[in-house]
């Protein structure tokens, strides 16, 4: 008992510490906490160090984590304010939606004999991950109930190849499409003014929290505990193989529907709690992976994930192009599907274009919100493709 008790305050306690740590040390900030917690979680994991009965208590943090996260992050997001820039946004996130799914089909079919029983799903955690972001491909890896070894597999093959991917957006590629695209133009600042303080909503960090942010961020939790049991109550009524997503889906529906409640929205620091919560997901889940697994399926995921963005990158330049979107918009775009919203300012400073901002955090937003229902469909379409 003594024991177990121990091993839930670790999986609660060390992505706090490795939260703290990240926000005070710039190369832990570079590496990226999730990353960290990646890491950390193999480690032990692979060890020996884990008592009999440490299974239970991973299956339940990983049962609780996800659920509870996503309502959290969807309470931030400022649709109805950020509708006035719809018009500008429209055009390419239409654009980069259509090259994320046509790349992802192609990938898949060439992929899908290398991937085993499990490829469907990789396929759908990795259309949820390039229109929404982490807690899409999470959340539909939970949903699918994917296994730990494949699920770490997807997710350390995306940060791999993002991360080179990051580094061509920064250097490479704004000359590059400035031969192929138009360029920006600018307009009103007016229209860029409304809701710029909402940048740092997605701040991972829990920086200026005051004791009067306590009360609401709990109401906030409470909140989310009531969704998700909705959410598990409703998953009850259907056939059992469809159940965890099910769940997932209505958690996203009333998440995203509670947004638009002002009261909830302007709750400070949802995000970043909801934020906590997916590092110990991450935690838990790499702890349950065999590491020899994962190094004989890591290779084959790797390269899937590396042809995917690479033809996602020339069929989105081609429809830009086509639909004459500028070069710093289809950038910011890109930026906004592939990594998430928190990545918008960093391109944007590159780009030394604070216009496009509210663009690229508008076509995050929204990619967040469709990615579990785009992941989830297309993973069994892919599924009926292959007969199963």
């Amino acid at each position: 008992m003594f024991s177990t008790i121990l091993w839930v305050l670790f999986f609660l306690a060390c992505p706090a510490f490795i939260l703290w740590a990240a926000s005070k040390n710039k190369f832990l900030d570079s590496l990226g906490t999730i990353v960290i917690c990646y890491v950390v979680g193999l480690i032990i994991g692979n060890i020996n160090i884990f008592p009999e009965n440490i299974t239970a208590i991973q299956d339940t943090l990983n049962m609780l984590a996800i659920p509870l996260a996503l309502p959290l992050i969807f309470f931030s997001m400022n649709l109805r304010g950020w509708s006035k820039q719809a018009g500008i946004a429209a055009k390419a996130f239409s654009g980069a939606l259509i090259s994320v799914i046509i790349a992802s089909f192609i990938a898949f079919l060439i992929f899908a004999p290398h991937l085993g029983e499990e490829g469907w799903k990789m396929g759908g955690m990795l259309v949820g991950c390039y229109t929404g972001g982490t807690p899409n491909l999470a959340a539909i890896g939970t949903g699918l109930e994917i296994s730990s070894s494949n699920y770490i597999a997807v997710h350390a093959s995306d940060v791999f190849i993002c991360g080179v991917f990051f580094l061509l957006i920064l250097s490479v590629f704004p000359r590059l499409l400035k031969k192929i695209l138009p360029p920006f133009k600018k307009i009103s600042e007016e229209d860029h003014k409304e809701n710029i303080e909402q940048m740092d909503t997605f701040e991972p960090y829990f920086k200026g929290f005051q004791k009067k942010d306590i009360f609401p961020l709990l109401g906030a939790l409470g909140l989310a505990i009531v969704i998700f049991a909705i959410g598990g109550g409703a998953s009850l009524l259907v056939p059992e193989g469809i159940s965890s997503v099910v769940a997932i889906l209505i958690i996203t529906t009333l998440g995203v529907m509670a947004s638009f409640i002002p009261k909830i929205r302007k709750i400070k620091m949802t995000f970043q709690l909801g934020h906590y919560l997916l590092l110990v997901f991450a935690l838990v889940v790499s702890s349950m992976a065999n590491i020899r697994e994962l190094i004989g399926t890591a290779p084959v995921v790797m390269l899937y994930v590396a042809l995917l963005l690479i033809l996602a990158f020339v069929f989105h330049t081609v429809l830009s192009k086509l639909m004459k979107v500028d070069t710093d918009t289809h950038l910011i775009t890109m930026t906004a599907l592939v990594f998430s919203p928190p990545f918008v300012p960093v391109v944007a400073a590159v780009l030394k274009n604070k216009q496009v901002i509210m663009t690229g955090m508008l076509t995050g937003i929204a990619g967040w919100v469709i990615g579990n229902y785009m992941g989830i469909g297309f993973a069994y379409l892919m599924r009926a493709l292959l007969g199963g």
